[in-house]
Formats: structure tokens, C-alpha cells, sequence
């Protein structure tokens, strides 16, 4: 990459949640030092906000916002995205989205070089030449899924997934975020619940379908997610099932997920398997990993259980953590918003290799 310093860099949708954790995180990267210009829509544009050690005001985004950028972050909503991606196209600047819009449009590859920099490279990556100018950072489930996945296919030939992912209302946006709040604060209070974005009570509860009137989709993001593990995997990841469900939480993302090897295997050899890198498996003795514990946290966090029947010895269940067998429950968690930003960096990294030479000094 170029020297960070000569770098200019922006964050549409920087009041965004996700562009509030990303706007931090570039603070502690090697774009630590390049200039950094903070957009967003009429409505938020003149707030402070701050920049590593600098304090930076919120510009109102338009297709002029983009000249001279080297680098635009799409970190709001889907459509802002769709508005001002191809300005900042046409104005030459790398694009990196995080919203997921731009998945269908011509010559936009998803890629997760965060995993990717421990996994190891993938099929996909041919796809990336001198003309790629857009990326779309996968999403932080599909980095969950895959990162697992490809360490157990590889080393213990994983056959099968089928996941479990607890969508937190942060996946969602500043006002889901809110709802969920609001819907709390009324639960407690006994007053009438706020519905518009999830259009069912979340707080306190768990659902597998938002509310005919929600203005999220778990389908949706089912969809992404399932797509994006295909499409980073190169079709060498185990076969995935998958169930997306709104758990009642803020942050971090909890996936539930039940392998199929082919020849058996112990827990510990699981867990040998899946540790390292980006993956923390503390292991027997140590606290479950949870929403609370991810949060804020650089990793995705596992527990390793077997999942084969229990055995009967004189009337208590054991099936014992030494047992061989080909089924396993993985527990991870992992703090959505810090992992997206992450490989959201790592995408520039990757758009910078690809740029020719001298275009950005």
C-alpha cells in the first residue's frame, strides 16, 4: 500500500453505527495518517465527530464530494450506496461497501481478505485485476461461517454445516437500534411497543420472521449470507444450512452451528483445529463466549462440544470430551460491527495492489 499519509480517504454514512466503528478502527490501521473526510445526508451533515486524535465536522455527501478521494467507504445505507457509488466511480476512487447494495452490479467482487490473510487464498481470486475497482466486504456472519469452515474442511474434512445465526439489532442499523431500546423501556413500563422496524416485539424475544409491516428482512440477509459463503469458499466449503433469527440484543453476532465430519474426531482435535489466527478458542474452564464478551474484541470466539448421543454409565449421561465423534456443536461470537470494519481496511489494502503504479503516491 501507499504511504498512508498521502492517502485520501472518506466514510459515507459516517454518522452511521457502522461508520462510527470503522471511522475508530482506521484509527488504530495503517490509513491511521491518511486524510479523512466524513460524509453523510442532509440531515446529520455539520455534526462533530471524532477523527483518532483529530475532531472532524460531517459533510453533506453529493456527487462532488468524491474528487481527489483515493478511497470511499460506503458505510451507511443501502441507498446512499446505490445513489453515490458510481460518482465516486467515475471520480476514480476505490470503492469499498459495506451495505451489501452493490453485490449484483457488474464487476463488484465480495471479498473478505481479513479471513483471507489467515485462511489462505481462495478460488476467488482471479477474480480480482487491474480493473477492479469495488469491492463489498463480506458480511461478518459469512466471515464467521467461512473462517470455521475452511480450517475443518482442510485439516478434519468437514462434510456438512448447519447454522443458527443470532442477528443482533445492530446488523440492522441505528434504528433498529433504537426500537429495540424503545421496545424495552415500554415492555417495563407497560406502554404500547414501537413496531416500525422489526413490526413484532424483539425485546425479550427471539424470531425467526420479523412482522408483516417490519422494514427489515431476516430473508434477506439469510440470502446474503448463504450466498457470500458460497462465493468465498470457491465452492470447496462444506455444504451450509441456514436459519437466520433476531435475537434480542445489541451487539455482536452468535452463530450456533452443528458439523459433520467424515471420520471421527475428539473435541480437542476440534479445537486444535479451529485455533489460531483469527479464531480464540479458550477452551474447557474458560467462560462460554457470548455477546458480552465479543464485544469489541479483533476475533471470533468458540466453545467446541461434541454432539453425539449420550452414553448411559449406570444411569448419568456421558458421553465424555474424549469420545470420538463425527458431530460437533460450535458456539462463536463475534462483534459484527469491529470485523466488518476490519476487512472493510483490509479490502483497501487489497484495491491498493491492484491499482497501477503512481496512481496513488
Amino acid at each position: 500500500m501507499a504511504p498512508a499519509a498521502t492517502i485520501r480517504v472518506a466514510i459515507v454514512g459516517a454518522s452511521s453505527i457502522a461508520g462510527k466503528e470503522l471511522n475508530d478502527t482506521l484509527a488504530e490501521s495503517p490509513l491511521a495518517t491518511a486524510h479523512l473526510t466524513l460524509l453523510d445526508e442532509e440531515g446529520v451533515a455539520g455534526r462533530i465527530a471524532a477523527s483518532g486524535d483529530d475532531i472532524s465536522v460531517v459533510q453533506k455527501v453529493d456527487a462532488d464530494s468524491f474528487d481527489g478521494m483515493d478511497f470511499v467507504f460506503f458505510a451507511g445505507n443501502p441507498v446512499e450506496t446505490l445513489r453515490y457509488w458510481k460518482a465516486a466511480q467515475q471520480a476514480g476512487a476505490g470503492i469499498v461497501d459495506l451495505t451489501g447494495a452493490l453485490e449484483d452490479e457488474a464487476g463488484v467482487v465480495v471479498r473478505a481478505p481479513w479471513v483471507q490473510a489467515v485462511e489462505g487464498p481462495h478460488e476467488d481470486s482471479a477474480k480480482l485485476d487491474l480493473t477492479t475497482n469495488a469491492l463489498v466486504s463480506a458480511h461478518p456472519a459469512a466471515m464467521m461461517l467461512v473462517a470455521a469452515a475452511e480450517r475443518l474442511r482442510a485439516k478434519l474434512d468437514a462434510r456438512s454445516i448447519a447454522a443458527t445465526i443470532m442477528e443482533p439489532a445492530s446488523a440492522h442499523g441505528q434504528a433498529a437500534m433504537d426500537e429495540l431500546h424503545q421496545q424495552t423501556v415500554s415492555l417495563l413500563s407497560f406502554q404500547n411497543l414501537p413496531r416500525e422496524q422489526f413490526g413484532a416485539q424483539t425485546a425479550f424475544n427471539l424470531l425467526p420472521a420479523p412482522g408483516e409491516e417490519a422494514r427489515i428482512s431476516l430473508e434477506e440477509s439469510r440470502v446474503r449470507i448463504a450466498q457470500e459463503y458460497g462465493t468465498l469458499a470457491g465452492g470447496r466449503a462444506p455444504e451450509l444450512a441456514l436459519l437466520v433469527v433476531q435475537a434480542p440484543v445489541f451487539h455482536a453476532t452468535v452463530i450456533s452451528t452443528l458439523v459433520e465430519l467424515a471420520s471421527p474426531a475428539t473435541v480437542a482435535q476440534v479445537e486444535t483445529a479451529l485455533r489460531g489466527g483469527i479464531i480464540d478458542v479458550p477452551g474447557a474452564g474458560s467462560d462460554a463466549p457470548s455477546n458480552v464478551s465479543a464485544a469489541g474484541q479483533s476475533q471470533i470466539l468458540m466453545l467446541v462440544s461434541a454432539a453425539a448421543p449420550a452414553q448411559r454409565v449406570k444411569g448419568v449421561a456421558n458421553a465424555g470430551p474424549q469420545a470420538p465423534s463425527t458431530r460437533f456443536w460450535l458456539w462463536m461470537a463475534a462483534d459484527n460491527l469491529k470485523l466488518a470494519a476490519l476487512n472493510a481496511i483490509a479490502c483497501v489494502g487489497e484495491l491498493s495492489r491492484m491499482r497501477p503504479r503512481g496512481t496513488v503516491q
